[in-house]
């Protein structure tokens, strides 16, 4: 692999062939943030390592989370300290030294509706938050008057706020967080492959030895040998694993977790609000697009493909943060919609899935085969350290976990970049925001965008539709962030799909024109990727539509696939 770690087409067809070739210590499947992290661990350690995804990276749960990086305030409620202690802990070192350039504090607001106990309890948990971590690298909480509540955040109601308690907290991209961990991954010598399903768990007797992969990309089947196989699959985990033809003691349980956006000029603040909600709580989270709003959980009961968010998702998020705030939000203000699936163990007889733990669990259920479920995206480093540790338990004189100490890519030289923003600005030829913005996004590789732009200096343009994101990222996804098709761009590499009003519509073709002479693409290929993006969003739409799950999943299938539904 590339020492710069870049992810492409062509390191991903080299990745598919090493794999192919043997010689794996471990095989991780999954391309979200726990299977990246795993790979990265294992990398680190020296292993021969590879990474499968059936999609795209963090194509499932972990582009669908609240973008936080926190410790669990509610966790504090349930008294896990030890949960929220591990949190603050993962948070301080993404944001001081593993990440800086994708981590940053954001404050939140905890209005408060009763008068003496509400501010006592919740401050004597912040005392603990802070004491347990939460105060380093970010402000420590404090206590404001009604006064000095709406004055932080003047689009409170007026009526029923008796004060607030502030703190802070950080927040992140979670997509390029993902995609960031897989390229540094390949930066220490890991072989990554998207658009590579598992088909079924191969078996050397007792044992897992290997996985038969469908090469979506080509339609070629492989197979693929490892010592050990680690599923990091998500909610998929249970499909895949019982492909071993074997019961399991635990099962996952899939939470559909729904997130809306808006854009910034619909809530006139500028601090996040946390509040209480009959089973968990509610977050309004500014970013630099417009305000996350989130979430639900609910049980989901449709399989672990695609979930779908119902009209029910939507209006209870606008209900909940319309308690808050003195203009209400509405249906139209909506730009964005996205649902997820954690997949949390517990057992089948659960109907509350609010009632199990976010801890992760791992298991080595089978002699080869290790899988991991349930966590916190915060805690993905630790998460990933402990499926390496199941994975390797029988394995002498493989050393200890290195990640704390391995910063990912764009990271290194992060602050001394910064420092010539104004020069590089100059040399890209684009103004200084712009150029701010990017170097949040890419860190120290903003020189990989820059390169692009002095090849081509019609990249350093904002393309249509593109929300203000410059041609060159387009391009910088396919060349060294592994996107291999225009959902992935739309989606998950600049996340108009959630950020535009129109949710990408009208940059799906500029952004195809830009991708299809890197990848390739014939200009009937190109026509068919906007067409695809183009059904994607309908359907999305349509299921919003609908009062409930069934319904909704109905609707987003016939939309997607429309001679499919008429048969």
């Amino acid at each position: 692999m590339s020492t710069n770690g870049a992810l492409n087409a062509h390191t991903r067809c080299k990745a598919l062939a090493a794999m192919a070739a043997g010689g794996l210590d471990i095989l991780v499947v999954g391309g979200g943030i726990t299977g990246a992290g795993a790979t990265l661990d294992a990398a680190a350690r020296g292993l021969a390592v590879g990474l499968l995804e059936a999609e795209d990276l963090a194509s499932g749960a972990s582009s669908k989370s609240s973008k936080l990086i926190h410790g669990g305030l509610r966790y504090l409620e349930m008294g896990d300290i030890g949960l929220v202690r591990e949190g603050l802990r993962e948070r301080e070192l993404l944001l001081t030294r593993l990440a800086p350039h994708l981590v940053s504090p954001v404050p939140f607001l905890w209005p408060l509706r009763r008068r003496g106990w509400e501010r006592l309890y919740l401050g004597a948990g912040l005392v603990l938050y802070d004491s347990l971590g939460g105060a380093r690298s970010v402000p420590r909480h404090r206590h404001l008057s009604r006064r000095g509540a709406l004055a932080e955040a003047p689009a409170l109601r007026l009526d029923g706020v008796v004060g607030a308690v502030q703190f802070s907290d950080a927040a992140e991209d979670d997509a390029r967080m993902v995609s960031t961990v897989a390229r540094t991954a390949a930066a220490h010598g890991a072989h990554v492959a998207t658009r590579a399903r598992v088909l079924r768990l191969l078996r050397t007797g007792d044992r897992v030895s290997g996985v038969e992969v469908l090469d979506e990309e080509s339609g070629e089947v492989l197979i693929i040998r490892a010592r050990h196989v680690a599923l990091a699959a998500g909610a998929s985990t249970e499909a895949v694993r019982a492909t071993a033809g074997e019961q399991f003691e635990t099962e996952i349980r899939p939470s559909k977790g729904v997130h809306i956006t808006v854009a910034r000029n619909c809530i006139p603040m500028s601090t996040g609000l946390l509040a209480r909600t009959e089973k968990s709580v509610l977050f309004v989270i500014p970013t630099e697009a417009g305000w996350l709003i989130g979430d639900t959980d609910t049980p989901w009961e449709h399989g672990s493909q695609q979930p779908v968010a119902n009209g029910a998702d939507v209006d209870y998020l606008l209900a909940k943060a319309n308690s808050l705030l003195e203009e209400p939000l509405r249906r139209e203000d909506v730009r964005g919609v996205f649902a997820g699936l954690r997949p949390l163990v517990g057992s089948a007889n659960a109907a509350d899935t609010t009632r199990l733990s976010r801890r992760h669990v791992v298991e080595r259920p089978l002699p080869g085969l290790t899988t991991i479920a349930g966590g916190k995206f915060t805690t993905y480093r630790v998460m990933a350290a402990d499926l390496v540790d199941a994975a390797t338990r029988d394995v002498a004189g493989v050393a200890r976990s290195t990640t704390r100490r391995v910063t990912l890519v764009g990271a290194d030289r992060y602050a001394e970049t910064r420092v010539r923003h104004e020069e590089l600005a100059a040399r890209a030829g684009i103004d200084e925001p712009a150029m701010e913005r990017l170097l949040r996004r890419y860190g120290d590789r903003v020189h990989e965008l820059l390169v692009l732009i002095e090849e081509r200096p019609e990249l350093a343009e904002p393309f249509d539709g593109g929300g203000g994101h410059l041609a060159a990222e387009v391009v910088h996804a396919c060349t060294h962030e592994g996107a291999l098709r225009l959902e992935d761009v739309l989606a998950r590499r600049t996340r108009l799909a959630i950020t535009a009003a129109d949710r990408g519509v009208e940059a799906a073709e500029p952004a195809a024109a830009l991708m299809a002479p890197v990848l390739g693409w014939s200009a009937e290929r190109a026509a068919g990727e906007v067409e695809g993006w183009q059904r994607r969003v309908a359907a999305e739409r349509a299921g919003e539509a609908e009062p409930d799950d069934e319904r909704a999943l109905c609707a987003y299938r016939a939309a997607l696939s429309p001679a499919k539904a008429e048969r």
